[in-house]
């Protein structure tokens, strides 16, 4: 008799036989083939990619993502901190990130930082769709020596940004640290999520802002992923979000 292998690949059952004996006693002879078809409740998805462009007088933005790559990124913002950033969401969100940016750095980071949250939380929500089928909610704890972290998201359909943060200084190089909060707002208001931002400790502002961006990739991928158990309903009593 075969058994299921380990792994992806599945086995089905094809046949049951119950001989009878002198004894009325029952033998149940199972016959495993390789499974073809799809797993129960398994979500079917499609490709989940999208590509936005979003031009103002202030910044001209590209994003192109896949929420089912492999955390593979290219960017180029002019912004080497925000960069260092958005690598750690595309690597633990597993994330594919492609994000070409040009604004008025001559005055400062503040549209252009503002501007990638907004485009990215646009490609987000384009390429999620109607949301069936996935967990929804995502969290996650980070640790990084002295720092801890904590984000919780929920796509929910609302935006909302809760951002607990306390920095123990205000630039990070030249990166100025109250732009995060303008690119999670950013983020929340056009990936229509519910985000909330906690650092729970931390004395090293580079720390901190990785453990944040860290958690924040850990739990889009934990929201994003198909809930099997789901199959193709939307993860909501109201149908839709």
């Amino acid at each position: 008799m075969g058994a299921p292998k380990s792994g992806a690949e599945w086995w089905e059952i094809k046949g049951i036989e119950f001989p009878r004996g002198p004894s009325n006693g029952i033998l149940c002879t199972l016959f495993f083939m390789p499974f073809s078809g799809r797993r129960p409740g398994r979500p079917t998805m499609t490709e989940r990619a999208a590509t936005v462009k979003r031009d103002t007088l202030e910044t001209q933005i590209q994003v192109t993502l896949n929420l089912d790559g492999d955390g593979s990124c290219r960017l180029e913002t002019g912004i080497p901190f925000l960069e260092h950033m958005l690598e750690q969401v595309a690597r633990h969100g597993l994330i594919d990130l492609d994000i070409s940016a040009r604004g008025d750095l001559h005055i400062d980071a503040h549209h252009t930082v503002e501007d990638i949250g907004i485009t990215l939380g646009m490609a987000v929500a384009r390429a999620l769709g109607d949301k069936k089928g996935i967990r929804r909610y995502g969290h996650a704890y980070v640790p990084l020596d002295e720092a801890l972290a904590r984000v919780v998201i929920d796509f929910s359909g609302r935006p909302g940004l809760e951002f607990a943060v306390s920095w123990p200084r205000a630039r990070i190089g030249e990166f100025d640290v109250d732009l995060f909060r303008e690119f999670f707002q950013g983020f929340v208001n056009h990936a229509q999520v519910t985000l909330h931002v906690d650092s729970l400790r931390g004395v090293n502002a580079h720390h901190v802002a990785e453990t944040v961006f860290k958690a924040f990739g850990r739990a889009l991928r934990m929201a994003l992923e198909a809930d099997p158990r789901m199959g193709e309903a939307v993860p909501s009593t109201k149908g839709s979000l």
